[in-house]
């Protein structure tokens, strides 16, 4: 199931900002698609206008740390 969508990435700090379509919690497994990228990881970090959460709901945008490369426009997928 689609859980958002990534709309930045900034590479310096291996901080992606993402906008939620599912609620979204500190240690979900979440994949990360796009056309390169393909990423498996646990949410270890997130944060809502540069404050750390350890939840957010649909329809936020969300700032998550990040292992490897994401693009603009790579689908986040909650692995269950």
């Amino acid at each position: 199931m689609e859980a958002g969508r990534i709309t930045h990435y900034f590479s310096g700090i291996s901080v992606a900002v993402a906008d939620l379509r599912t609620p979204l919690a500190v240690g979900d497994r979440i994949l990360i698609r796009g056309s390169t990228t393909d990423l498996e990881q646990v949410v270890e970090s997130m944060q809502i206008e540069h404050k750390d959460v350890q939840t957010a709901k649909a329809g936020q945008s969300i700032g998550l740390k990040v292992k490897d490369r994401v693009r603009e426009n790579d689908i986040i997928y909650k692995i269950t």
